[in-house]
């Protein structure tokens, strides 16, 4: 698949996962490209666990459907109503789970390029994101990121040790389909921003003519 084909054609995916495992020659290639993502010093300061055990899924699955209620509870009118049309995981019909961590301690103490922005570690890690969901949808899977859950939460689930981030939670696996518009644009929550509104010259608002 065409580079540009694959950012357009990629979706956070929520109701298309049949089920399907994820061949492992698969597997390693979307993991193989998210390992060759740029880092700040080349820190590399991300990890990968594989979540297949049933029972780990099912306990995040209702840790996630307690923080969408959560959620749910701070919305009024018709943005309770939108936003009870969506659904915000895959956890369960994904065949397979990947969840990224960050170290904001490899490569270091002193990590080349961090001194000044100390974030440049955690961007570095969603670069390492990006390229596997770019590359899973180049094999025709899918990819769902799930945010409905407290840090200290999961890393307690997965033993993650103390200092280390569980930054996002990957459903991964086939799909029946990927939608031709982002689901949150489908259900009314958001429409795309133009191009021309994001773009600045020289200076903040300052647009071309």
């Amino acid at each position: 698949m065409d580079l540009f084909d694959a950012i357009h054609r990629r979706r956070d995916v929520r109701a298309q996962f049949t089920g399907a495992p994820v061949p492992e020659d698969v597997l390693h290639r979307i993991l193989t490209a998210a390992h060759a993502a740029p880092s700040v010093g080349y820190s590399q300061p991300w990890d990968f666990i594989l979540v297949r055990d049933p029972d780990v899924r099912r306990r995040f699955h209702e840790h996630v459907r307690t923080e969408r209620d959560t959620f749910a509870a701070t919305l009024d009118g018709e943005a309770a109503q939108r936003f009870a049309r969506i659904k915000i995981d895959g956890v369960l019909e994904s065949s397979l789970s990947i969840v990224v961590t960050y170290d904001p301690a490899r490569g270091g103490p002193a990590v080349l390029g961090r001194h000044a922005i100390a974030d440049t570690g955690l961007y570095s890690v969603c670069l390492a994101i990006q390229n596997l969901w770019l590359a899973a949808t180049a094999e025709g899977l899918g990819v769902g990121w799930v945010s409905f859950y407290r840090e200290p939460w999961l890393a307690d689930l997965l033993a993650v040790p103390e200092g280390i981030r569980p930054v996002a939670w990957l459903c991964v696996g086939p799909v029946t389909h990927l939608e031709t518009v982002p689901d949150l644009a489908r259900h009314g929550w958001r429409q795309q921003r133009p191009l021309a509104d994001a773009v600045h010259q020289d200076r903040w608002g300052a647009r071309d003519a």
